[in-house]
């Protein structure tokens, strides 16, 4: 079986990857599942979320992106990042400015969301035709004192912050720029560029956290808003119903979207939060993200049938959710 680009399809996962996972260990206290982001370690009266992502698909901010992106998983357990390892891999003979380059990207989101850089690993890699960054975050918290991906609960709201596709945006946007002048001005493709200051949910996922009734929290990275609802759905065991017409999509994402011939939903979408909260509490967080300077908005809600997965259309219909098999950011980036 030839595999897409991107995530491995999760049956491999779960055949494969999940039935090889070495010694057990005590103070694994949840370990690698479909859905979840992170695992979760028990030391003493404290708890330890650890997350790791490799960053590929892109060049230019590929430095910033390790530590948010990686930051971003550990902070929707409701957890505050604060520890930082990477793996850098460069091209077979890259030079000194791109170490510098990818090193100081890392240094400014590091110190943006106080999180410190403890150690990791730098190559020159054979054969290797872009560099690729793996990041590990770590958090502590007391023990026990965490949401996952996998507890939304039938009758709570789907809320989602900001839009659809944002890093998918940002990246296509900034490695296919000469492509898209064709049908964007230079202001909006800086626009579009600039959608990278919207990555971190850190922001978002505490001050959810914080105001109340969260139950489940995830960010959707590969695969999209789409993929994301399906992973927390799974996690959960639980059937959605998601509004389409809720879900926002900015102007930038619909036209690089359209150009491309690729579903917003379905592009890597770091940068949003998706939050299963019970719905006295959802108008509350919505408001208080707000407060913020974080848009959000309920987008759907979640079910007793577990197999009920339903996108309602704008134009009064209902389908399926589309489920990604492989990012559209890799269509986009083939074409």
């Amino acid at each position: 079986m030839k595999l897409p680009p991107g995530k491995i399809p999760v049956d491999i996962l779960k055949e494969v990857v999940f039935k090889n996972l070495g010694a057990e260990r005590k103070e694994v206290t949840i370990g690698p599942a479909a859905g979840i982001d992170g695992a979760v370690l028990d030391l003493g009266d404290k708890s330890l979320v650890v997350s790791m992502d490799p960053i590929t698909g892109a060049v230019e901010r590929i430095g910033w992106l390790a530590v948010n992106v990686n930051a971003n998983d550990v902070a929707t357990f409701g957890v505050e990042p604060a520890f930082l390892f990477s793996c850098i891999m460069l091209p077979e003979n890259a030079e000194r400015k791109l170490v510098e380059t990818i090193s100081t990207q890392m240094n400014a989101a590091a110190q943006n969301l106080g999180i410190a850089i403890v150690g990791g690993h730098c190559e020159s890699t054979p054969s290797l035709s872009n560099p690729i960054v793996v990041g590990c975050v770590l958090g502590l918290t007391g023990k026990g004192c965490y949401v996952t991906a996998g507890g939304a609960k039938p009758g709570d709201k789907l809320i989602l912050t900001k839009s659809a596709g944002i890093e998918g945006t940002a990246i296509l946007a900034t490695d296919r720029e000469q492509a898209l002048k064709k049908i964007m001005s230079n202001t909006m493709l800086q626009a579009a560029k600039d959608f990278y200051s919207q990555i971190s949910v850190v922001n978002d996922a505490l001050t959810a956290c914080k105001t109340g009734g969260v139950h489940a929290m995830h960010d959707p990275t590969e695969g999209g808003v789409a993929g994301g609802i399906h992973e927390m759905a799974a996690a959960s065991n639980v059937g959605v119903k998601v509004v389409e017409e809720a879900i926002k999509v900015q102007s930038e994402t619909s036209q690089i979207c359209s150009y491309f011939k690729i579903d917003p939903l379905q592009l890597i979408g770091s940068g949003a939060l998706l939050i299963s909260a019970e719905a006295k509490s959802a108008n509350e967080i919505v408001k208080n993200l707000r407060r913020e300077g974080v848009q959000a908005s309920v987008i759907g809600d979640f079910t007793e049938n577990v197999t009920h997965r339903v996108l309602m259309q704008k134009d009064g219909g209902a389908k399926a959710l589309p489920l990604p098999l492989s990012d559209h950011l890799w269509t986009a980036l083939r074409r």
